[in-house]
């Protein structure tokens, strides 16, 4: 955290209780994959996977190579894949998936700015089915972001004291 800050959002992986907050949001019998964006060491993955969701229906986008390495031996079968969650079509170029059932985030927003971050939530969104969340973690009391796009809702779905330090879920999405 301390050499690169924009790209771990916490100093200790994320607690099991936070994780499976963050895949409650899941349908497993949506038939659609599901994204992760930042899974970092990966204790939201496993929660995704206990959710129900194959690993082949998951398609993990991890920005450091060595985290990738570790996600590859962690989860075999999962879509673990090196690339930018802010360019998330160069990044799934390629990938044959044009839904997912939802996508959940890692991604520490507060660090980059609200440009960078709507611009973000907004791609992650077009990527979803109307109605079906991006799933976001803050350790901020407040929302990582107020979209700037009005057509987008959010609310916090969970507050987890029990993670170091506590963490907020948030629900993002558009409206059917």
């Amino acid at each position: 955290m301390v050499r690169s800050p924009r790209h771990v959002s916490a100093v200790t992986p994320t607690s099991r209780q936070t994780a499976i907050e963050m895949a409650r949001p899941i349908d497993p019998d949506s038939g659609l994959p599901v994204l992760e964006l930042g899974p970092g060491t990966g204790p939201i993955t496993r929660a995704i996977l206990d959710r129900g969701v194959p690993p082949e229906n998951l398609y993990a986008i991890e920005h450091s190579a060595e985290l990738c390495a570790h996600l590859e031996k962690a989860f075999p079968g999962v879509n673990v894949i090196n690339g930018d969650a802010f360019d998330l079509d160069a990044t799934l170029n390629g990938h044959d998936v044009p839904l997912f059932d939802c996508v959940i985030s890692g991604i520490p927003l507060l660090s980059f700015g609200a440009k960078r971050s709507n611009a973000l939530v907004s791609g992650a969104l077009d990527r979803v089915p109307a109605g079906r969340p991006l799933v976001q973690i803050t350790y901020s009391s407040k929302a990582p972001l107020e979209p700037d796009d009005a057509g987008i809702r959010w609310q916090r779905s969970a507050r987890v004291m029990r993670n170091l330090p506590p963490a907020s879920v948030w629900l993002y999405t558009r409206p059917d």
